[in-house]
């Protein structure tokens, strides 16, 4: 297994400053026990078969936003199915909720789209911003789950992976009127909504420097150095992101997927994201919400998930903080049974 052995800081940083902790987004994959119906059974499949590009069809729209951005958004699995909106996290795509289209998409209406900037979407004329987030998220719901509000049970569960989760929440901020109106229940995934670089354990620093240093982080966070692949760049990026334990599979899987984002756009989220601060909105999350969370996570570590938890159980709407033993950042890939069975309990509820 290639993340076993040690990694010096020295390539740490030579990855990671080309990644610019970008892995806070890609993917990674584990094993595979489905019993329930809703899940597709891989008894009989090989375990990687969900990283693989979904045999379903998707229908596809482009969303133009108001300031002229374009977002790419495919829905899988039936009609009329409840919708599951899965929103994705920095330097990836659509591709990288592979594994919950093949795993669902035969029971739900599983709905992805590119964040702005990402995979098919433009970038458009805003700044970016958590704002503009969670405006797009509100573009996306207003085109894919149009009879929520007539009928209950086709509203949506809404998920967030790392930035995918800062999308929701700023959503929640920003449109409170639409979150049950849309919304049945929410996954907040691997993700902060503040101090990311106080609280990010990703480099393993001498004692005297328990924490990346603030300057240090935020030239990481907004570097727009391209991705060149190595196998220091693929170790550094499974140290920061994914657990040692991590497949080569499942480390290919998430490194294409970053390494694809374009390098600007990258560093231009990267940038606005490096002093988020949206706890605020957390007040305004008026559904069932489920904190999950990897314990080796090094980009968004369990301190954030706890902060999260809390406040929504003060608020009274946490419905369960989740801590998988072992799992990274890349929680959706790393542990793919237990985030789908924490979905598909969201979307029994």
């Amino acid at each position: 297994m290639f993340g076993s052995s040690r990694i010096t800081g020295r390539e740490v940083l030579v990855g990671v400053a080309g990644a610019a902790i970008l892995v806070t987004a890609a993917a990674a994959v584990a094993r595979y026990r489905r019993t329930t119906r809703e899940m597709t059974s891989t008894s009989a499949t090989l375990r990687n078969e969900l990283l693989r590009t979904p045999s379903l069809q998707p229908d596809v729209m482009e969303i133009l936003t108001d300031d002229g951005a374009t977002l790419h958004v495919q829905a899988y699995g039936p009609q009329g199915g409840e919708p599951i909106v899965l929103s994705h996290g920095w330097a990836c795509s659509c591709e990288y909720w592979y594994p919950q289209v093949n795993a669902l998409a035969g029971e739900y209406r599983v709905i992805t789209y590119d964040q702005r900037g990402h995979g098919r979407s433009t970038a458009g004329s805003l700044a970016f911003s958590p704002g503009v987030l969670g405006d797009d998220l509100s573009a996306v719901l207003k085109a894919t789950v149009p009879n929520a509000s007539v009928n209950g049970h086709k509203k949506a569960v809404i998920v967030g992976h790392s930035m995918g989760g800062m999308s929701v929440m700023a959503w929640a901020g920003r449109h409170p009127d639409q979150v049950n109106r849309y919304a049945s229940a929410v996954l907040l995934a691997s993700t902060a909504c503040d101090r990311l670089i106080a609280d990010t354990t990703v480099l393993p620093l001498p004692n005297r420097f328990p924490r990346v240093p603030v300057p240090v982080g935020r030239a990481l966070l907004s570097s727009p150095v391209p991705l060149v692949s190595s196998p220091a760049t693929t170790r550094a990026l499974q140290y920061a992101a994914m657990s040692p334990n991590a497949s080569r599979d499942e480390v290919q899987f998430c490194e294409k997927i970053v390494r694809d984002c374009d390098p600007r756009i990258r560093g231009n989220w990267g940038a606005a994201l490096s002093g988020l601060d949206i706890h605020e909105a957390l007040e305004n999350l008026s559904v069932p919400t489920t904190v999950l969370v990897g314990s080796g996570d090094r980009l968004t570590p369990p301190v954030h998930s706890r902060r999260l938890a809390r406040m929504l159980d003060e608020a009274g709407n946490l419905e369960r903080l989740v801590v998988l033993p072992g799992v990274g950042h890349m929680s959706s890939v790393e542990n793919i049974d237990e985030f789908d069975r924490e979905i598909v309990h969201l979307r029994n509820l």
